[in-house]
């Protein structure tokens, strides 16, 4: 059985819920983010509702509705090939998640922007700025290493879309001393 798990967004979120399915007598067969296959075929509705609420405490959220797991999918890949991906992405962002999630894009795009009143690309320019932001912190990459990496054409490119979701360029956002950064969760 397949469950779908909002607000899983890195590797300590997945071994906090596999300990927790483990501690209700579940058993996981494969955790990742935003998604659990376990060996059960079903959940009593007790049980469920028990884990709903255990994972809630964590604030995580089990999510029954399939808009939602759509939804929460897009999000987990778009985590995923943001944050945690070193290579960069080699076709359309339309055409990777329709492949991944074996969906049409349209289909994603329409089910995505109901939910979430935002579009799937917004949603990723806004993860892109933050694992830019990341990354600036810790100071250890040049901007043009930045861009790279997040495969901007240009640093200037990087640059304009930064200060238009940011309102500060990214040297302004380096030079202070201390800023306050979302959660992956949050964006």
């Amino acid at each position: 059985m397949e469950l779908y798990i909002k607000n899983m967004v890195c590797n300590r979120c997945k071994t906090v819920v596999q300990a927790e399915l483990i501690k209700l007598g579940l058993h996981p067969i494969s955790v990742q983010l935003g998604r659990v296959e376990i060996s059960e075929k079903t959940i009593e509705p007790l049980k469920y509702l028990e884990l709903g609420q255990t994972l809630q405490q964590f604030g995580f959220e089990l999510l029954l509705d399939r808009k939602k797991q759509t939804v929460e999918q897009i999000k987990t890949a778009i985590i995923e090939l943001v944050h945690y991906t070193t290579v960069a992405l080699k076709v359309n962002l339309s055409i990777y998640l329709s492949e991944k999630l074996a969906l049409g894009y349209a289909n994603l795009s329409a089910t995505f922007s109901d939910m979430e009143g935002v579009t799937i690309e917004r949603y990723f320019i806004h993860q892109k700025i933050e694992k830019v932001k990341e990354l600036l912190t810790y100071d250890e990459k040049s901007l043009s290493e930045i861009a790279y990496l997040l495969d901007y054409s240009s640093v200037a490119h990087l640059s304009t879309q930064f200060k238009k979701i940011t309102g500060e360029t990214p040297s302004s956002y380096k030079l202070a001393h201390f800023q306050i950064r979302k959660t992956i969760d949050e964006v």
